[in-house]
This record gives C-alpha cells, structure tokens and sequence, in this order.
C-alpha cells in the first residue's frame, strides 16, 4: 500500500506543493505588476492626447467654467485645512524648539515645512477628494449614458472635449490654492506661536521673509503643477473607462471609478512627492 493512500503522504509531495504555490504566488504578483505598468501606459498616452486640446481657443469657455469648479468650489476646503494645519504646526513646533531654545526660528520651521511639503501635497489630496472625485463621476456618468459615444459618432474627440478643459483647469487652478494654503497656513503658525503661545512676532515674521527663498516657491509650484497633472489625469482616466471595471455597465462602475480614482490619486501623489523632491534637493 501507498503510504499515500493512507494520508502520510509522499516524501516529495510537500515539497512540490509549496513550489507550486511559491509559483503561483510570483505569478499573480507579475500579472499584477503587468496590469499596473498598462495602466500607466495608457493614463501616459491619455495624457499626452488631452493635452494636444487645451491649446484651443474653442475650449475656452469650458476651461473657465472647470477652472471655477476647480479652483473656486476648492478654496473653502483648502484655506480650512490650511489654517488648522499651520496652527497644528505652530503648536508642535513651538514646544520641540523651546526644549532646545530655539523658539526664535518658529517662523522659519512653519514656513518651510508648508511651501516645500504640506502645501502641495495636502493641497492636492483636498482637491482630488473635493474635484477629482466629481471629474470621475460627471465623465463616468457621461460614459454609461453613452454620450462619449455619441460626442465620436458625431466626429468630436471626447478626449480633446471633456479631458482637456479638466487637465488645463487643474494645472492653473492647483498652484494657485497651494499658495492659498501657504498663506493661510502661515497665518496659522502666526495665531498658535505668537498670540496663544507668546512668541515673538518680529521674529516670527522675520524668519518667514528671510528663509523662505525663490527656490523653495518655484519648487513648491513645480510640485502643484506635477501633482496636478496626476490628480486630473487618473480621475479623468478612471471615468473615462469606467464601463470596463465589470462586466455589467451601470451606476455601479460609476462608483468604482469613482473610489478607484480618489485612493489611486493620493497614493500617487506621496509616491510622486518623494520622486519629484529627490529631483529638486
């Protein structure tokens, strides 16, 4: 009798099954990667097809009118975070720099943790929970409807018509509310450090203008611009295509789009934050 029969099992059977899972498990992980990297391929040739349309002059109206939606609808959101977030700072800062008697440079540790890192980057994800959220829905909605199919029946590229005003909006709009969020931030670090805590204002005030260079805006603007471009492209892509997350069309690929494009954009822009700051350092 086989001593596999008896539920022993072979010498070697336990061996192959655990190569035989160790394989698959390489497997999905390579599928997955190659699905990521096509992904990233197309939002890439997405990317490069909308901006081609925002040179138009006959797009100007939509710009505007997604620059306002972007932008203006954004700003609430954005001065509000900004404000606590820079109080935030100015409160934790202002403790761990007088345990070294350095209170004097509050101004300057707000200031430039703000223009380089937080307002760019909290700035985005505001915007693409606030704005990129509603581009994935309005265009998924589009989708289902079967109105992209009838802008192409029509000979209107639905890329150049509903991509690019949203691409061009959100490059213009987004360095403007990071400098919002700057300075309301700022502002922030002002009210905890100098009128809650008693620090000095000249000197709060002082460091801010002396340490804060040209370079540390141009790069905070650099950043706006790069995570700009990821928020509107992904969530524009995710709504794009959203008729092929399942098998069935309807309201439910419009949500999945809809989360898809709000976690991947976030995600993206810390992972970008930290490849376009190893460029600029």
């Amino acid at each position: 009798m086989v001593k596999g029969e008896l539920g022993i099992g072979l010498p070697g059977a336990g061996r192959e099954e655990r190569q035989s899972l160790v394989l698959r498990f390489f497997a999905t992980i390579g599928r997955r990667f190659l699905l990521i990297l096509g992904d990233l391929g197309a939002i890439f040739i997405f990317f490069l097809v909308s901006l081609g349309g925002i040179f138009s002059r006959k797009q100007l109206a939509e710009m505007a009118w997604q620059l306002y939606y972007v932008s203006a609808t954004s700003t609430g959101i954005v001065v509000l975070v900004g404000l606590f977030t820079g109080m935030v700072l100015g409160l934790q800062l202002f403790y761990t720099l007088v345990q070294f008697g350095s209170a004097s440079v509050l101004g300057t540790a707000v200031a430039l943790s703000l223009v380089r890192e937080l307002g760019p980057v909290l700035t985005a994800i505001m915007v693409a929970a606030r704005a990129g959220s509603g581009m994935a829905a309005e265009i998924g909605i589009l989708r289902i409807s079967e109105q992209i199919d009838a802008l192409d029946t029509m000979g209107i590229d639905p890329v150049r018509y509903l991509v690019s005003p949203r691409l061009a909006a959100s490059i213009i709009g987004l360095p403007l509310l990071t400098a919002f969020f700057d300075l309301v931030g700022i502002i922030g670090g002002y009210l905890t450090g100098v009128v809650l805590l008693g620090a000095s204002g000249g000197a709060y005030l002082y460091r801010v203008q002396s340490s804060v260079t040209i370079a540390d805006v141009r790069g905070g603007f650099i950043k706006a611009i790069v995570f700009a471009v990821i928020v509107s492209m992904i969530c524009c892509f995710e709504g794009y295509f959203c008729h092929m997350r399942t098998e069935s069309s309807g309201a439910k690929n419009v949500g999945l789009a809809t989360r898809a494009a709000v976690v991947l954009s976030c995600t993206m822009v810390l992972v970008s934050d930290y490849v376009v700051t190893s460029f600029l350092t």
